[in-house]
């Protein structure tokens, strides 16, 4: 009697650690990716599209080997003396952007902007990709880029 009962422990212990582990994993996210051509000039994308970003809390990283591409660090979520405190102990979300500018011809440039989003839910979890938020997302990048420009 003794050992069905904790036969019945076991397995219910073991089938209640394989339903959690199978919901705790996450699902991917999709990348979050978008292009546009736009009827202006190379030069002027590029002034637009860093302008932009920096207005959104971005740094830009200065590669000048890489002409075609432009790449930020993270973007400051939050600005406060004890903002180190919510990251390490609650976790926050994180934004980094990477675009590409290539000249289709003289007059039209076509623009590849890459958004990756993570975040982490507490000190014990680690940094995975989250569904970018709307302000942040690739879309919405390239209308401010468009809008900066004039073509909106």
């Amino acid at each position: 009697m003794r050992t069905a009962k904790l036969d019945l422990g076991w397995m219910s212990a073991l089938a209640g650690l394989s339903l959690a582990l199978g919901c705790a994993s996450a699902s991917p996210t999709a990348p979050d990716l978008a292009e546009a051509l736009l009827p202006v000039p190379e030069s002027q994308v590029r002034t637009a599209l860093v302008e932009v970003l920096r207005e959104g809390g971005y740094d830009i990283d200065r590669d000048e080997a890489a002409k075609t591409a432009v790449r930020t660090g993270y973007r400051q979520e939050t600005d406060s003396p004890w903002d180190w405190l919510l990251r390490f102990r609650f976790g926050v979300t994180r934004t980094r952007v990477e675009a590409t500018i290539a000249s289709a011809d003289e007059h039209t440039t076509q623009l590849t902007i890459r958004v990756a989003h993570e975040g982490k839910g507490s000190l014990f979890k680690l940094w995975g990709p989250y569904e970018t938020p709307l302000p942040q997302s690739a879309a919405n990048q390239i209308r401010l880029v468009k809008n900066a420009l004039g073509l909106l």
